[in-house]
């Protein structure tokens, strides 16, 4: 299996042939999408859905009732090729078990209403990995890498460090990273890698295009 990070909360993964690209939105370049067979979208917000870039190419998308019904009407030609999934189907997505997770989008704000998302949990060969949009909503199961967030309008640090641990994957990858300046980064990483550590988890937070090593 093969994980690269790219914007935001984009992540590609690569197994036996097979390349799914989850989460391309206005924070990812339309490279992120070169070669994929799939595309899974967790939920609507433009950092994580981008119509254009759905467009660009010719591939199966897999995603909840909610953006379903944007790529219908935002780019209908999409709509033709795109499945419908809810809160814990299991699914296959070019050859690669997948199981949607949770149904609601984080609270941002009690008085905005809550969105719809659904995370997805991929299980490539032997390992299992789990992104979970904008939600910390667990897996409900052993996973070996979360895609985990670190920041965003709707979770503090200190709820990104939990959410991992309760996870407890041995591997986290940062993701929602394009929120935090420079110097914030740097805190939440440092958060992250030291209260994770402590249970014997490896953090990291890759550059653009870099693969999990």
């Amino acid at each position: 299996m093969r994980i690269t990070k790219f914007g935001h909360s984009c992540v590609r993964v690569e197994h036996d042939g097979a390349t799914i690209v989850l989460d391309p939105g206005v924070f990812t370049d339309r490279s992120a999408l070169d070669g994929a067979d799939a595309v899974l979208i967790t939920h609507e917000h433009p950092d994580h859905y981008l119509p254009d870039h759905l467009a660009s190419v010719d591939v199966p998308v897999f995603t909840i009732d909610a953006v379903a019904a944007k790529i219908r009407a935002d780019v209908p030609e999409v709509g033709e090729r795109t499945t419908v999934v809810a809160p814990g189907d299991s699914f296959e997505v070019v050859g690669i078990p997948v199981r949607a997770v949770g149904e609601l989008h984080a609270v941002i704000h009690p008085e905005l209403p809550r969105f719809h998302n659904s995370g997805y949990v991929l299980t490539a060969g032997t390992e299992k990995v789990f992104h979970p949009g904008d939600a910390l909503t667990g897996p409900g199961e052993a996973v070996d890498v979360l895609l985990a967030p670190v920041c965003a309008p709707w979770m503090r640090v200190s709820e990104g460090v939990d959410f991992a641990r309760s996870v407890g994957a041995p591997r986290n990858v940062a993701i929602h990273d394009r929120v935090f300046s420079d110097a914030g980064l740097g805190i939440a990483d440092t958060q992250m890698t030291t209260f994770l550590s402590k249970q014997g988890l490896s953090y990291v937070r890759l550059a653009d295009g870099d693969d999990l090593a």
